[in-house]
């Protein structure tokens, strides 16, 4: 196949390539999801999600009245977990996400209504990219799941 006759193809299909970030390399995340200020906005919509779905109610009656904390720390661990600076240990210790959890009783609706309710916050970031959104959900599928203890 004449390469010229699809330059922004491959060779064997003709599909236009496409560049993109290499996630989960560095700090590329969260470069993509706008840095810290991406990340905060990210969380407070989130959160806001948290408080108003009615599919969230069971998971908003697990935190206190006031957020303030809760949206500090996942902020903060989503900073470091995107490739940013890890601020988690120093301010609130090492954590175990199963341990962190035990004492609520999470399962197969709070762990759909937390991944719903971030899937809603991600789409609402306006520079986000499909991939990114992906990308994240996908990787936080797997915290979401340890958090389960009960079926």
């Amino acid at each position: 196949m004449d390469n010229k006759e699809f330059p922004e193809g491959d060779d064997f299909s003709g599909v236009k390539k496409r560049n993109v970030s290499a996630f989960g390399q560095g700090n590329n995340v969260l470069a993509a999801a706008g840095g810290e200020a991406g990340v905060q906005q990210l969380v407070a919509d989130f959160y806001h999600c948290i408080d108003s779905e009615p599919e969230a109610a069971t998971i908003r009656a697990m935190h206190s009245d006031d957020l303030t904390e809760s949206q500090q720390k996942l902020t903060i661990f989503l900073i470091g977990w995107m490739g940013g600076e890890d601020r988690y240990i120093e301010r609130y210790g090492r954590i175990n996400l199963a341990s962190a959890h035990r004492h609520l009783d999470i399962g197969l609706a709070e762990k759909k209504a937390w991944l719903m309710c971030m899937q809603k916050a991600l789409d609402a970031q306006p520079a986000y990219d499909e991939l990114l959104k992906r990308f994240i959900m996908v990787r936080l599928s797997f915290p979401a799941e340890m958090c389960r203890n009960r079926n």
